[in-house]
């Protein structure tokens, strides 16, 4: 086997193709954001936000990040982001709550083919990305610096034509950022393929899985989900169902774990490669995840108390 053959060039080749698609979403996305604050409009609107952002330690024309996150993929946010001045410490909690809560429509519609409800997900991730948000607010260190992308609103915009070319720069910092990142993961992933290493994996993180509360049958959808993403773990988990690998109770736990926590390696490394820490990104997210699915698991067995009064502790989960 050809490494730079069999691995690396089919990975640049798939990467090119999902760049230009992403590209098509959020090159549109971010043009509009900076005509949006050449022409004053982004201040007005956060003259109105500001009063609500400011519990979650964010100014009101931060707004725009998180609506966009909730409808759209994660390198939308992040393309308005780098069309924008924002300090490290509001950067961290626009990363949280961006993880937490992004693309729910079509991410929320993949849990649901797998049984869980679409407006539970849905609205579990908002709630919980505005919790975060919160929680950040109070316990993040006052002043933490800037990133580490250039500030290239820095430069003054005194023209329609100075917008494009801050544009334009902008873009083709992020088409670099994009293209690295998930080539990156390509090849990761056609690794762990090539030897049968995800198998492997799901067998060894066991322990790890009861931790968070998970089944044992989890393990390689866990993985997946991890590495790639909810979109295409969820499309696994829909076979592994299908063939009797994997119970509906045992998917709608996993479901909880991973709309808080899923595509660590390449959600992370979007904003670590801006400067934020990977430690509170990467922490949160663990700890939220192991909240929730064990806040489920204790409602689950009180929903069978209540049902099943007579029989003792219930069916055991």
């Amino acid at each position: 086997m050809s490494f730079f053959k069999d691995i690396v060039l089919p990975s640049i080749k798939k990467s090119g193709n999902t760049t230009l698609w992403l590209l098509k979403i959020i090159l549109p996305i971010s043009l509009l954001v900076r005509f949006l604050d050449y022409f004053g409009i982004l201040a007005f609107v956060a003259q109105f936000l500001d009063p609500v952002f400011l519990h979650l330690g964010l100014p009101g024309s931060t707004a725009i990040i998180f609506i966009t996150s909730i409808f759209l993929p994660l390198y939308a946010p992040l393309a308005i982001i780098m069309s924008m001045t924002v300090p490290l410490r509001e950067l961290t909690i626009l990363a949280l709550m961006c993880q937490i809560a992004h693309s729910l429509p079509v991410e929320s519609a993949i849990q649901a083919k797998t049984g869980t409800s679409f407006w539970s997900m849905f609205s579990l991730r908002v709630v919980v990305s505005i919790l975060v948000g919160i929680s950040l607010n109070h316990i993040l260190p006052a002043d933490m610096g800037m990133p580490l992308f250039v500030k290239i609103d820095a430069e003054a915009m005194t023209s329609i034509a100075d917008v494009l070319l801050l544009w334009l720069k902008g873009s083709f910092q992020m088409s670099l950022l994009i293209f690295t990142i998930i080539t990156s993961l390509n090849v990761l992933y056609k690794l762990l393929e090539q030897h049968n290493l995800t198998t492997k994996l799901s067998k060894a993180i066991e322990p790890l899985l009861r931790f968070f509360g998970l089944p044992a049958s989890t393990g390689f959808l866990w993985l997946i989900g991890y590495i790639v993403g909810l979109a295409y773990g969820g499309a696994l988990m829909i076979d592994q169902m299908s063939e009797g690998k994997v119970s509906r109770k045992d998917a709608e736990l996993l479901n909880y774990h991973l709309a808080v926590s899923h595509s660590v390696i390449e959600d992370n490394l979007l904003f670590v490669a801006l400067g934020v820490s990977i430690w509170w990104i990467l922490g949160v997210r663990l700890l939220v995840a192991w909240i929730v699915v064990w806040l489920r698991r204790f409602l689950l067995k009180m929903k069978q108390k209540v049902h099943f009064p007579y029989r003792g502790e219930g069916v055991k989960q």
